[in-house]
């Protein structure tokens, strides 16, 4: 049996415990109370492993492509830098985008996978995925030989399950929704994340009309109402940011889970998801942190207090969400929207023993008044001082190893830049 205490442990499934223990065997938690062991991280707190519910790890090097454009123009730059790379230099970046995500205590993460690169790199570092391999257009038949592509080049593993993605309602067809979903595999999509989404679905106007090849003919429908007939839980639906009462109520009414991406959502300009209303309807929203493509990092930490800070900003209103609130976005609320929550997102005895060590010695919150909000205020990746899954250590501040993956992809970044024209 191994174990791990500190003098916090935030099991999530029940009050904080100061001074606390967890003990896990054969890949599960086994005990979680008051204690001490022989691997004590004093002046730290353990937390369930972070659930990302969107994310994109083969974009890990895009940072700064494209910012400040336009959505559909920022998203042609993405797409003609990706075209200049091979399937090892995605590799790397997803490698790296799998590292940065442990590092940040994630332990779990849906990804939105283009080449199916992700898939190797989660199984390669030891991170659980789902990987959801995405497909585009309005013929299910073409979707089906890019599925099938990509599916060639990914791996599942105990850790790494495959699902499907039909990218958006503005690039596939109700068919290839209906084929994705008919496979009885995981599938996530993206969702009114723009206000051009719904002006082209709607009028077949704004920006995505001036791309070189338009996405899907326009529906006559907003994005929501477009995918009425294939709403469900099993669609995970990525950022929900253009969303009206009406559609909220029928996300609700049809227990679609929604993944929260506030960082993303603001420097886009996209706006600020309406969270309280979802989570008051009883819609499942989880916490994700996009990609560097849009946002910074893998940073959970900081897409906790970006969750935090949009949603009091909109509401006007402290009590809109609070740090043990945006805590369990990040774990067990999102654990949901994948519907893994029986596995993980708690501390709970029977569940995986994934887990996060975050230093709080010497943070503004230490000493500690609430270990809730000394974990979200006071955290980063710089504090996080081991990252278990499955049992099994897969980030330790002290290693080396990450820096040569960071390296590389580095490398591979350089070589979309080298070939601007």
């Amino acid at each position: 049996m191994t174990a791990a205490s500190a003098d916090w442990v935030l099991p999530l499934d029940g009050p904080p415990i100061a001074n606390g223990v967890v003990r896990w065997e054969g890949g599960r938690i086994v005990e979680v109370g008051a204690g001490r062991a022989d691997r004590h991280f004093a002046g730290a707190a353990i937390v369930p492993g972070f659930v990302n519910a969107h994310s994109h790890l083969e974009y890990a090097v895009y940072a700064g492509f494209g910012d400040g454009a336009p959505f559909a123009s920022w998203i042609a730059t993405h797409i003609e830098r990706k075209g200049r790379l091979s399937f090892d230099d995605t590799l790397s970046i997803a490698r790296w985008g799998a590292v940065a995500s442990l590092r940040s205590g994630i332990t779990t993460t849906a990804d939105y996978s283009y080449s199916g690169a992700a898939a190797r790199a989660a199984a390669d570092t030891g991170l659980r995925a789902t990987v959801f391999l995405e497909v585009f257009g309005s013929d299910s038949d073409v979707a089906a030989s890019r599925y099938a592509a990509a599916r060639a080049s990914a791996v599942e593993t105990p850790l790494v399950r495959l699902g499907i993605s039909p990218h958006a309602p503005y690039t596939c067809s109700l068919d290839v929704y209906r084929w994705c979903l008919s496979l009885g595999i995981p599938v996530g999509t993206h969702l009114a994340e723009t206000a051009a989404e719904n002006a082209w679905l709607e009028h077949g106007t704004g920006t995505w009309a001036s791309l070189p090849a338009p996405p899907v003919a326009p529906t006559g429908r907003r994005a929501v109402a477009t995918l009425e007939p294939v709403l469900g839980p099993e669609l995970l639906c990525a950022h929900c940011v253009e969303v009206d009462e009406d559609e909220i109520a029928l996300l609700a009414e049809r227990g679609v889970p929604v993944a929260h991406c506030p960082r993303s959502n603001a420097l886009l300009g996209c706006g600020i998801a309406p969270l309280r209303e979802l989570r008051t309807a009883g819609v499942a929203v989880g916490l994700g942190t996009d990609s560097p493509a849009s946002t910074p990092s893998f940073d959970m930490f900081e897409e906790m207090r970006a969750a935090i800070s949009a949603a009091r900003a909109r509401e006007r209103d402290t009590a809109a969400l609070g740090a043990e609130d945006a805590l369990r976005l990040a774990t067990v609320d999102a654990a949901r929207t994948l519907r893994v929550d029986a596995e993980v997102g708690t501390l709970t005895p029977g569940k995986h023993a994934d887990l996060a060590v975050v230093s709080l010695a010497g943070s503004p919150y230490d000493p500690v008044e609430d270990p809730a909000t000394a974990v979200v205020f006071g955290g980063s990746p710089e504090r996080v001082l081991e990252t278990i899954v499955d049992g099994e250590t897969r980030y330790r501040t002290e290693d080396n190893e990450w820096r040569e993956v960071r390296s590389i992809a580095s490398a591979a970044r350089g070589r979309m830049l080298a070939a601007r024209s």
